[in-house]
């Protein structure tokens, strides 16, 4: 029972993470993509990349409460990630390596999600800030 228990923890660890990594994306699409393409002087492809896909204007229109969503995720992700650290695997070998494989891809998916979470801040919120100086 209780092996199920500290696997449970595992998959919901794995969960939040795959929900963190959904919501830091949207960083990147609202902020950090229409920002990368401006600076690199490619306007006329934002402009393409808009009229194919026109919600991009609605996420930069709604880019706080986008990380705001993203940041309790991330948050939660890593309060879950830290629980399950300490989590002793199953004896069996077959479940143990689910285990430990597991583990390590959901360490993975979190700093992938938090790399991804800072990138878009730093374009969204600091470099105009830095710009309007």
């Amino acid at each position: 029972m209780k092996k199920n228990k500290e696997l449970e923890a595992l998959q919901l660890s794995k969960r939040t993470s795959f929900i963190s990594l959904f919501t830091s994306g949207g960083t990147i699409f609202c902020c950090a993509l229409p920002a990368l393409l401006v600076s690199i002087g490619a306007g006329a492809a934002l402009s393409s990349l808009v009229s194919v896909f026109p919600q991009i204007v609605w996420l930069s229109v709604y880019k706080t409460p986008i990380f705001i969503m993203a940041f309790i995720f991330i948050v939660l992700g890593g309060l879950f990630q830290w629980q399950a650290r300490n989590l002793a695997c199953p004896a069996d070998p077959v479940l143990a390596m689910e285990c430990q494989k597991t583990r390590k891809v959901s360490i993975i998916i979190y700093c992938v999600s938090v790399s991804i979470f800072l990138l878009g801040f730093i374009f969204a919120f600091i470099l105009p800030q830095l710009a309007m100086r």
